[in-house]
């Protein structure tokens, strides 16, 4: 990821987040600026997790069609929802207890989206390189995540 990229990524969500306040609008819109801004993506979404079913559920993404209830513990995003931790999958199948939901999938990142200690669900982003994300993608899309979650309306 570019420098010019880094900064108007954050700049640009911000911008498109600024008075709206719909969680899948603004879920949508995110996922469709990662798509569109990030190279080498083949997925960018999110999972919503749902406290009452103790399950991730497909949220808005963009990319091939993918699971759409995950277990906190299971996979690379069930595992992020878990430890409340990011997770960095260079060799997605290499990871235990991966979930093929693509194929065309070699390394996932995964960032935990919480708000005033309420667990919303995850951020996921797959690509097709394997050991795409580096330790400045983690940073860069921990602030993007960071930024989004500021605009999100979570009642607690």
């Amino acid at each position: 990821m570019s420098e010019t990229t880094k900064s108007l990524l954050n700049q640009q969500l911000d911008a498109l987040l600024t008075d709206e306040h719909d969680l899948i609008a603004n879920l949508a819109n995110a996922s469709a600026l990662l798509k569109q801004t990030i190279p080498d993506l083949n997925w960018a979404g999110f999972y919503l997790y749902h406290p009452a079913d103790d399950e991730l559920l497909l949220g808005p993404f963009q990319g091939n069609v993918a699971c759409v209830h995950i277990k906190p513990g299971r996979g690379v995003c069930g595992t992020a929802l878990t430890t409340q931790e990011v997770q960095v999958v260079p060799n997605f199948h290499e990871f235990a207890d991966h979930i093929a939901c693509d194929s065309a999938s070699n390394a996932e990142l995964v960032i935990p989206l919480t708000k005033n200690d309420t667990k919303i669900g995850v951020m996921d982003l797959d690509s097709p390189t394997l050991n795409r994300f580096s330790d400045e993608d983690v940073t860069e899309l921990t602030a993007f995540a960071q930024v989004l979650v500021s605009h999100l309306d979570i009642t607690t």
